[in-house]
């Protein structure tokens, strides 16, 4: 049965010539040629301003390419996010966005003062690539810059399950690069 999956490109570049764009596009491209629904986000070309303040985060209205974020969120049944360790964590812009995005009202509700999630119904795929071996990120990092978006956004929000693929050594073998390529393609046609 077709799915509808929003796919976020969480690279900061604007360019779209990185690993992350190219994962994007395989999983476009693997899901699209199995027949599921696809709308597709490309942080790095968006224009939007931080959250400053709490105020801003609960009371403000997002800006209008936010909005259509939170729309395209909205529809899609399967979310996709792929984007590279900066520093152990996502990168300022993409966590920028998430912010703006995933605000009371969209996704989260705040009920006399316990919180609940509004995007129930959805599943997640986290794609993260990095420099160093995945080993040495799950076992040594213990994976801290993508479980905190996993669980500080995605599950608080109550998407559920939520998955990830960790694709390190990234700068290695252009072979490497390929299979990656060809595997997160048939990702895309699994709506997995």
């Amino acid at each position: 049965m077709p799915r509808k999956i929003v796919v976020i490109n969480g690279h900061p570049d604007p360019a779209g010539t990185r690993f992350a764009a190219a994962l994007a596009d395989a999983y476009v491209r693997g899901a699209s040629e199995a027949g599921h629904m696809i709308r597709r986000i490309d942080v790095g070309a968006l224009d939007f301003p931080m959250i400053h303040s709490k105020q801003d985060f609960e009371d403000s209205p997002p800006p209008a390419v936010i909005a259509s974020a939170q729309t395209a969120i909205a529809w899609a049944d399967h979310v996709v996010i792929i984007f590279p360790l900066w520093l152990g964590g996502a990168p300022a812009l993409l966590k920028a966005f998430l912010e703006q995005v995933f605000r009371y009202g969209f996704a989260l509700r705040k009920d006399g003062g316990g919180m609940g999630g509004l995007l129930k119904g959805r599943s997640a795929r986290m794609i993260v690539t990095m420099g160093m071996p995945a080993p040495i990120f799950r076992w040594v990092f213990d994976a801290a810059g993508l479980r905190a978006l996993e669980r500080g956004i995605l599950w608080i929000s109550g998407v559920s399950p939520i998955r990830h693929s960790i694709l390190g050594d990234v700068e290695g073998k252009p072979a490497r690069r390929e299979a990656w390529l060809r595997a997160i393609g048939r990702l895309g046609a699994a709506a997995a």
